[in-house]
């Protein structure tokens, strides 16, 4: 049995969402505030109950909407229940125990095996008119209060409803129908699982691990030993320890070494757990749970986890915050794996939900990468009890790591996006492979590309597709240097800035060769702006010939071209005649492909001469600087060439430039404090312009 899809409505950024989950793990990724804190949230407050909806949950489009609802002149006659809604799909098969679910099936249909629980907070229509005639008369008493007083303010509906929501809002429990042909759920056939007594948690038990850990390093905190206590609270009452359990129950009586060798066998599981995740070095710093005890009662507050370092035992706040949110993620995940299995007396419920919420929290790279490599095989065994009762654990992992996204499996990936202001999607990574050619490796190059080198771009509000290492290296200084030219010009028309510095933007550069093209259906899918810096790359006859006798059309000089041989613009630009591709404005060489924005730049006339390539195009606008210091250009050969004027830029650039990725680096060596010694060729700042726009 598992959970195939949740749908969730009007929760905070959640106004129409649906998020399909994998039979293990699913990595939710995203931006900040693309919602999935609150998909943890919205999860915790229907199957917890543990905290309570507030007015602020709800949508922001469906406070505006409900509101106006509320003050309208007449009321609302027609009122359908209104509010937060959840609907989770569970899949079964004939191997599933049933017992727990029998009473909710909807439909006997073999073929049918999806079964709907439905979750809602919602105000219906006797609720809505009372609302209405409640408001009415505090609105009232707000007036009389301002009339006695000109200077109170009278709260607003807002406030009144932040107050009051639980008086009107009532949570809701249902099992729906579900229509196996349309694949939709069939809300008009439902049974109430709170009038049936129907008890959820034998059916969907979800626990989670959020993102504020109560981890840190401070001399009298004791995290880890607190969670060994925990550990075996979980464990006392179980089949899976019993025979540890007892030995220290007789024990208790013994010296403290005894009971640190029972420990050893009690922990020794999640112990070994530490050790697989290869985060201490092997002889260097191991983890250890010794006996501290003062009374000869219970465990609780008689364990301490110490580092064995050099034989000394060192208390586990001396060791770096990384390894013990690590270590402690360890014993927590044990814990609630405990707490899923249940006790002897009762069963684990059907499904069993995690979410662990940003594990990268104080660990560095090659941490997160052991994290998440190790995470399957931790979590493999699901809910196991060794008389014989097993469960699935399905868990979310929720991260702003490219690490963990880039050692991680493709199809894993959910990719949530803001569509709009107030209104988050969620998308399959796998989803992609439907949008490439059938018989192409693009879709498997874009997946071992992105896997492998480039995972941050999923995090970014932007992004830059250069061709080679010579962008690489200077694109970030071309941004600075935009950057200082835009902040100088507006100081001087005594104007501000409409938009962020592009150092100050969330911008990804992206390494693509000549396969820009391929990451197009990608950019889309990610719905985010993208520059595209790439050459023209002309090609025309200048007078060499094959074997036949025929011209050969190869590179040359723009003025002597016929066409481009650039494969990005035959791609986005394959419509463009050659003379029309020179002339082109930024305008006409933008692309709107979904939501998203392409604009690609290549090389334009700029001061009576059209380049061919980059380097052609910076010896243009920068001759005299390459002069000054061409004795220590480490990237050039035939450095006197500079000083014949007879010689044009693109000459010099295919007979001077040693070395493409060296040159760059003497731009950067001897560029002054500002940058201001030498120009940006104006097709890459037009392009940064207008990527810094929003």
């Amino acid at each position: 049995m598992k959970i195939t899809k949740i749908d969730i409505e009007n929760f905070r950024l959640l106004k129409d969402f649906s998020i399909d989950l994998e039979q293990d793990l699913s990595l939710v990724i995203g931006k900040n505030n693309t919602g999935k804190t609150s998909l943890l949230s919205v999860l915790d407050k229907f199957l917890n109950e543990k905290v309570k909806f507030r007015y602020d949950d709800f949508n922001i489009s469906f406070k505006t909407q409900f509101e106006a609802l509320i003050t309208q002149k007449k009321s609302k006659v027609d009122f359908t229940k209104e509010g937060i809604k959840l609907k989770i799909f569970i899949q079964y098969d004939e191997q599933d125990d049933l017992s727990n679910v029998s009473r909710i099936l909807m439909d006997l249909d073999p073929d049918n095996n999806m079964i709907v629980l439905g979750f809602e907070y919602t105000i219906d229509s006797f609720d809505y008119l009372q609302l209405r005639k409640d408001y009415n008369s505090f609105k009232i008493n707000e007036g009389f209060k301002k009339k006695k007083n000109r200077k109170y303010s009278p709260k607003s509906l807002n406030f009144y409803l932040n107050e009051n929501v639980d008086k009107y809002f009532n949570i809701h429990k249902y099992s729906f129908g579900y229509d196996v042909q349309r694949r939709q759920v069939n809300e008009s056939e439902w049974i109430s699982l709170i009038s049936e007594g129907i008890n959820t948690k034998d059916i969907l038990n979800f626990k989670f691990i959020n993102a504020r850990r109560d981890v840190t390093n401070k001399d009298r905190e004791n995290t880890l030993s607190k969670q060994t206590s925990s550990l075996y609270k979980r464990q006392e009452d179980s089949n899976e320890k019993i025979e540890a359990t007892d030995d220290f129950k007789d024990k208790l009586s013994e010296t403290d070494e005894t009971l640190s060798n029972i420990y050893k066998d009690l922990f020794k599981d999640v112990i070994g757990k530490v050790k697989d995740f290869g985060g201490i070095k092997l002889n260097d710093s191991d983890i250890a749970i010794i006996s501290t005890l003062e009374h000869r009662e219970l465990l609780e507050g008689n364990t301490t986890v110490v580092y064995a370092h050099d034989n000394h035992q060192l208390p586990e706040h001396y060791n770096g915050l990384g390894y013990m949110n690590l270590i402690s993620m360890i014993f927590e995940i044990e814990i609630l794996v405990q707490e899923f299995k249940r006790d002897k007396e009762r069963k684990p419920a059907d499904i069993n939900l995690l979410i662990i919420e940003e594990p990268e929290a104080h660990t560095h790279p090659q941490m997160q990468y052991v994290f998440i490599k190790n995470i399957k095989k931790l979590l493999s065994e699901g809910i196991k009890r060794k008389d014989g009762i097993n469960r699935n654990l399905q868990y979310i992992i929720t991260t702003h790591s490219s690490h963990i996204v880039a050692d991680s499996d493709f199809d894993d990936i959910k990719y949530l996006r803001l569509e709009d202001k107030n209104n988050v999607k969620a998308k399959n990574l796998k989803e992609l492979k439907n949008k490439y050619n059938i018989g192409t490796n693009q879709y498997q190059f874009l997946k071992q590309y992105l896997t492998i080198s480039r995972a941050e771009v999923f995090f970014a509000d932007k992004a830059i597709l250069i061709e080679g290492d010579t962008e690489r290296i200077l694109i970030p200084t071309f941004m600075r240097k935009v950057d200082l030219e835009e902040k100088a010009r507006l100081e001087i028309e005594n104007k501000e800035d409409d938009y962020l510095p592009l150092l100050s933007q969330n911008v990804s550069i992206i390494e693509v060769g000549a396969y820009s093209q391929i990451f197009e259906c990608f950019i889309e899918f990610l719905g985010i702006k993208a520059l595209i810096i790439t050459d023209i790359d002309s090609k025309g006859d200048i007078g060499n010939k094959d074997k036949k006798g025929d011209p050969i059309i190869e590179a040359c000089p723009v003025e002597k071209g016929i066409a481009t041989s650039n494969s990005a613009l035959l791609h986005f630009l394959k419509d463009t005649l050659w003379e029309d591709l020179k002339i082109l404005t930024i305008e006409r060489r933008t692309k709107k492909i979904g939501s998203s924005r392409i604009c690609i730049c290549y090389q334009q006339l700029e001061n009576a001469y059209h380049a061919r390539s980059f380097e052609d195009a910076f010896i243009h606008l920068n001759r005299d600087f390459i002069k000054r210091s061409k004795a220590t250009f480490q990237g050039i050969k035939n450095a006197s060439y500079f000083d014949d004027e007879g010689k044009d830029p693109y000459k010099l650039a295919e007979s001077c430039i040693k070395k493409k990725t060296h040159f760059a680096l003497d731009i950067l060596y001897h560029s002054n404090e500002e940058f201001s010694n030498w120009s940006i060729p104006e097709y890459i700042k037009n392009g940064l312009l207008w990527l810094k726009e929003d």
